[in-house]
């Protein structure tokens, strides 16, 4: 088998990529937690307090969030819905139907780990504010944020520049 050499190097000569690859760079990783507990119930999205500002350093930069939480139901048949917001935007390609949903299907009580991140493109230098929104989609019962403050949610914004 051929030895391969780029640019007639040695594999452990080589300290950087050449210039016509792009790589993301990591520029800033700005993290919010959340550590009450809160209580949701309404039918319409819910500030969670789960939240972070981040203010990118270009307009071509990206900002990856990734949100974590635990979430705890106790009324069978009970469907919530969260999504995440930019500003007053909710970012989800089907705003009512967010990032995602999570039923109690039986009798148990339930305490759902829940995690979610998305990519986005801003296209801003002006302070962003991304925040993790609830609703309750179907049910009657209410669902609590951080049960017995046991947990504590977080969210992270990672700034990639292009």
């Amino acid at each position: 088998m051929a030895i391969i050499k780029p640019n007639n190097n040695t594999i452990s000569a080589i300290t950087a990529l050449p210039a016509s690859i792009t790589t993301g760079k990591v520029l800033q990783v700005v993290q919010g937690t959340h550590a009450s507990e809160d209580n949701f119930g309404n039918t319409s999205f819910q500030a969670s307090e789960t939240d972070v500002d981040i203010t990118p350093s270009a307009t071509s930069s990206k900002v990856l969030v990734t949100v974590s939480f635990t979430l705890y139901m106790a009324t069978m048949n009970d469907e919530y819905v969260v999504t995440l917001y930019r500003d007053s935007t909710n970012l989800a390609t089907n705003a009512a139907s967010g990032f995602g949903t999570i039923k109690l299907d039986s009798a148990a009580k339930y305490g759902s780990n829940v995690s979610f991140q998305f990519l986005d493109s801003p296209n801003s230098t002006s302070q962003l504010h991304y925040e993790m929104y609830i609703k309750r989609d179907s049910g009657s019962g209410n669902a609590i944020l951080n049960f017995n403050t046991n947990a504590t949610s977080t969210i992270t914004a990672i700034e990639i520049g292009a």
